[in-house]
């Protein structure tokens, strides 16, 4: 993961959708992040989807949280040809186990501080 400053996906307006993906990888890297890149870009064209936030533990555990607006983008992300190839590989190379978690999103909120002078 960078190390660089992130924000994390604005609130929305739900409802909406939050796909909670938790995992554990192995130690081979073997073009993991490459396809990242790549899977996060092409996500970005599916209809509905709304971003995603990302986070990985130093003891390894990573969770990428994608929102879309209904089901259907996320059935049209799952059904993605480079999407199902690269799940493939990964439940082969990448991953020790994950789990896949779907959630209606009820309520959203947020919060910004304001900037000040110094």
């Amino acid at each position: 993961m960078s190390e660089q400053r992130v924000a994390p996906v604005a609130a929305l307006q739900p409802p909406y959708y939050a796909v909670v993906f938790t995992s554990l990888r192995t130690e081979r890297d073997a073009g993991y992040g490459e396809t990242a890149g790549r899977l996060g870009e092409l996500v970005k064209e599916i209809p509905g989807f709304l971003g995603e936030d990302a986070a990985r533990t130093p003891g390894g555990l990573g969770i990428t949280v994608a929102y879309f607006r209904d089901l259907d983008g996320i059935e049209r992300w799952r059904a993605h040809a480079e999407h199902r190839a690269a799940k493939e590989y990964g439940r082969a190379h990448w991953y020790e186990r994950y789990s896949l978690h779907i959630a209606k999103v009820e309520h959203s909120h947020g919060f910004v501080r304001e900037a000040r002078e110094a």
